[in-house]
């Protein structure tokens, strides 16, 4: 059976990132992301939903987001949930959450008339400046030069 493990999140920050270091000297940091909801009820009415996610970031991509994220701004995430769980040391019962890996940062609008050109990836470990953002969405995967239209689409 196959399995894919894979999530795509566009939110704004709740909180400034929280960088650490492990023991090694591996950077992570861990963000949280508000995502909005909004659809119309069954009376056509605006209805609003937000969902507040806990992300972990590793490597460049921490250093990254605790560069040049705060509270406010836009990023949008690929990558893969995983379940945490621990034992509570005041109740002594088990707990666990649900969180996402990050694989994948890229920066978005401010809303405030900044830019979110800088993207960061865990296969590249060079600065935002020199990393090609991600391909446009809904583009054709052969180049643009080997693209020829068909005229004889029934629609």
């Amino acid at each position: 059976m196959a399995n894919l493990n894979k999530v795509m999140l566009i939110g704004n920050l709740t909180r400034d990132p929280e960088l650490r270091y492990t023991p090694s000297g591996k950077a992570v940091a861990d963000i949280s992301l508000a995502i909005n909801r909004v659809w119309n009820n069954d009376q056509g009415q605006k209805q609003e939903d937000t969902t507040f996610v806990d992300v972990t970031l590793w490597g460049r991509q921490a250093e990254l987001a605790q560069q040049y994220l705060s509270k406010g701004r836009g990023a949008y995430i690929e990558g893969r949930l995983q379940m945490d769980t621990w034992d509570d040391k005041e109740t002594g019962k088990k707990r666990s959450r649900l969180k996402v890996v990050g694989d994948h940062l890229q920066f978005m609008s401010d809303g405030k008339g900044g830019s979110g050109g800088a993207s960061s990836s865990s296969q590249n470990s060079a600065p935002a400046s020199q990393q090609r953002s991600a391909p446009p969405q809904g583009g054709s995967a052969a180049p643009a030069n080997e693209f020829q239209e068909e005229d004889d689409i029934p629609f």
